[in-house]
């Protein structure tokens, strides 16, 4: 649309501004808000003694043994989880976009668990891996594989391995449908010439359909990392941090410290702490990504 007169940039603005107006009230507004109480001791227990701190409350986070397990679990559940998801999601893409019949079948089987509720699931994968739960049934009472039960939720290990497991199944329908698009656009007459020269499945995939969604795997990278930095219902429904706080996540400390705790103060810092976590990732994959693209 063309702007021509004062009059069309004041009923453009009166169009923008309620929309403005929310984006300022729910989102700068609770940013700043949130970044400002980082710096003062906003407890639960003395909400008009508000007592400035500086940088403590950051302090206390980065001097925390907790903070440091849970930051340790969250990076390995995105180590774990994001290459697990983008590689699934891949190939079953790439299944679907070979075969003739049947395409959105697959995608709706696929793309059930995206849709699905993360407490249901959540619950539900409580329920199989709990120590008097399904799978030990299986195990012991009907295959006869382990003389007794496995305390599978039990162990920072184990607790981490189902959350793992839950994240990489929830997430594969997600990359499905986003590598499915990008396969889509591949020119097809670079298959074609591949094939008259006489090169194989992997040859094509690695010479050609790679370099052509290096955008689309590039924007699943970043989208799914600030996702696994994001993981808490599922370890809040499954492990609840148990034992001893050793299956938090960043996200299910915050909400401890702050809503269990009353240290909001902490809560925030922490939160800053993440979000510039965050954008430091973001930006080296982006700078990853672009130093490859100059290699090649």
């Amino acid at each position: 649309m063309e702007i021509k007169s004062g009059r069309d940039r004041v009923q453009v603005f009166l169009l923008l501004l309620p929309g403005i107006l929310a984006f300022a009230v729910f989102t700068i507004y609770p940013i700043v808000k949130l970044f400002g109480m980082s710096f003062f001791a906003w407890d639960l227990g003395s909400m008009t003694n508000h007592a400035f701190l500086g940088l403590k409350n950051y302090a206390d986070v980065l001097s925390d043994e907790t903070f440091r397990i849970a930051f340790e679990n969250t990076l390995l559940y995105t180590l774990v989880t994001v290459p697990g998801q983008m590689a699934l999601g891949l190939l079953a893409a790439v299944f679907i976009n070979s075969i003739p019949r049947f395409r959105v079948t697959f995608r709706v089987v696929y793309y059930l668990p995206v849709i699905t509720s993360w407490v249901i699931v959540s619950l539900v994968f409580k329920y199989i891996f709990n120590t008097e739960g399904m799978l030990n049934y299986f195990l012991s009472e009907v295959v006869h594989l382990t003389g007794g039960n496995i305390a599978w939720l039990d162990t920072r290990w184990g607790g981490l391995f189902v959350a793992m497991l839950l994240g990489i199944w929830k997430g594969v329908g997600w990359n499905l449908v986003v590598f499915l698009a990008a396969l889509q656009g591949v020119p097809q007459d670079q298959y074609e010439s591949a094939a008259i020269d006489g090169c194989g499945s992997f040859t094509k995939f690695f010479r050609i359909t790679l370099p052509n969604i290096k955008g689309t795997i590039l924007f699943a990278l970043v989208m799914l990392t600030i996702g696994g930095f994001n993981v808490f219902t599922s370890v809040k429904m499954i492990t609840e941090g148990k034992p001893m706080h050793q299956t938090e996540t960043v996200l299910t400390w915050m909400y401890y410290k702050a809503f269990t705790n009353g240290k909001f103060g902490y809560a925030a810092a922490l939160s800053f702490i993440v979000a510039v976590t965050l954008i430091f990732l973001a930006i080296l994959q982006f700078r990853v990504m672009k130093q490859n693209d100059a290699v090649n």
